[in-house]
């Protein structure tokens, strides 16, 4: 009788549990879905914001421009530049590789294309500036945002925007 009757109580608690987690699911998958939405309208605000200041009238021009009409200079060799020290306390370094694309139709490319094979060492001078200027985390959470540096300056060292592409063919960090 007493096996019986021990039965009956933990097939009683046993429901009660279930009906107990059941409440709990659904009250806390609604609770969840309003938080996970809220979330998610906050990263697109923050994506948007992010997004519009960086480079978004360098993107219409890369994509205005047709790959015929797109020249492109490698920086030869591979370069090796020292981070800004993160807060780890260890120095950590930038292995990469860049690339320009320019316009083969923009009125400054004919004489600004013979000068910047010329001009690498200015070019690679202005990388390793730029991209030393950030932590090990920072560059590589933000290589859209030093690529668009390296593409400002060069521009700004040229004078003319015939260079309308900076990227890293290859980038790699220790």
């Amino acid at each position: 009788m007493k096996k019986n009757l021990l039965s009956v109580i933990i097939l009683a608690l046993l429901i009660v549990n279930l009906v107990l987690t059941g409440i709990v699911m659904f009250s806390t998958v609604s609770a969840n879905k309003k938080t996970v939405a809220l979330v998610n309208d906050i990263a697109a605000v923050l994506d948007l914001e992010l997004t519009a200041g960086t480079g978004s009238a360098t993107e219409a021009v890369a994509t205005s421009v047709s790959v015929a009409d797109t020249d492109v200079y490698n920086i030869a060799d591979a370069m090796t530049i020292a981070l800004r020290p993160s807060e780890d306390g260890k120095e950590h370094y930038c292995m990469c590789e860049v690339s320009f694309s320019m316009n083969k139709t923009d009125p400054d490319y004919e004489t600004m294309n013979a000068m910047v094979p010329a001009q690498e060492s200015k070019i690679r001078s202005i990388i390793i500036g730029v991209i030393g200027e950030y932590t090990k985390e920072e560059a590589q959470a933000n290589q859209k945002a030093i690529e668009t540096d390296i593409l400002n300056q060069v521009q700004d060292m040229f004078g003319s925007k015939f260079i309308f592409e900076a990227y890293f063919r290859d980038i790699k960090f220790q």
